[in-house]
């Protein structure tokens, strides 16, 4: 029996690199790292909590933070967040049903570009609403 030395040289697999951006493509990225800032957003939702359930010194503390204009910022991102993830998980719930309407190219090219401003649209909806609400 004899051993070649020769190898076959093995395909390499495709990068992002090599693709053209695409409103798709973008979104599905866009929505995985939505998923990761939930779980760091949830972690101050937890820390709000624990302050809540603690001293009125601690809870003090941790309000003052979060209505400071950085924690405010830092909150209106985690609500726009909440809403694009779950905008999307929608989206490719509804994908996944297999309907001719949400599976087309153009359909899903405008689903993917209206998600980021119906998003930001309806968090500044709920903020506009609790300001109100707060204020009343």
């Amino acid at each position: 029996m004899s051993k070649t030395t020769a190898t076959r040289a093995r395909p390499l697999s495709p990068h992002l690199q090599i693709y053209k951006p695409i409103p798709t493509m973008m979104m599905s990225i866009i929505h995985r790292i939505t998923g990761v800032a939930l779980y760091f957003g949830t972690l101050l939702v937890a820390i709000w909590l624990m302050a809540a359930a603690g001293t009125a010194e601690g809870f003090a503390r941790v309000q003052g933070i979060y209505g400071s204009w950085l924690g405010l910022f830092v909150l209106f991102g985690y609500s726009w967040v909440l809403f694009h993830h779950m905008l999307g998980g929608i989206r490719h719930l509804v994908m996944d049903t297999g309907s001719e309407a949400a599976l087309g190219k153009d359909e899903s090219r405008r689903a993917a570009v209206a998600m980021p401003v119906v998003s930001f649209a309806l968090a500044i909806l709920v903020w506009v609403v609790a300001i109100m609400a707060r204020g009343a």
